[in-house]
């Protein structure tokens, strides 16, 4: 199951940085359950998707490290392309998501986007 796992965290970043919203479907389950969005379904994801790719057309994901323990992936993570990270450090993201037949079914995460130091 770990490299499964592994896998369709990949293609969770990898549909993100190529904006294919209709690969959604095929990567997250239908009852996915988003903590940080506080939402159900995959409808909510998409439109967070969208908002975030209107407001940082360049943005990216770049996963820096990645630790699979049976259903579970904990994943460190950059975020490029947003506006004022040229100056800085890329904005981090850390997130937690559990695996289920082959699709992520439930995810907990934090970023750094929009909190920087001067």
């Amino acid at each position: 199951m770990t490299a499964e796992t592994k896998t369709v965290g990949l293609r969770m970043y990898e549909a993100f940085n190529a904006r294919d919203l209709s690969n959604l479907n095929a990567v997250l389950a239908g009852d996915f359950v988003s903590h940080p969005l506080g939402t159900t379904g995959i409808a909510p994801v998409a439109q967070a998707w969208s908002g975030l790719f209107a407001a940082c057309p360049d943005i990216r994901v770049t996963v820096e490290d990645m630790l699979v323990d049976g259903d579970k992936v904990a994943v460190r993570s950059l975020l490029h392309g947003v506006p004022g990270s040229e100056r800085e450090a890329a904005p981090a993201m850390m997130e937690i998501f559990r695996v289920r037949q082959g699709r992520i079914a439930e995810l907990w995460g934090v970023s750094a986007l929009g909190r920087r130091s001067g």
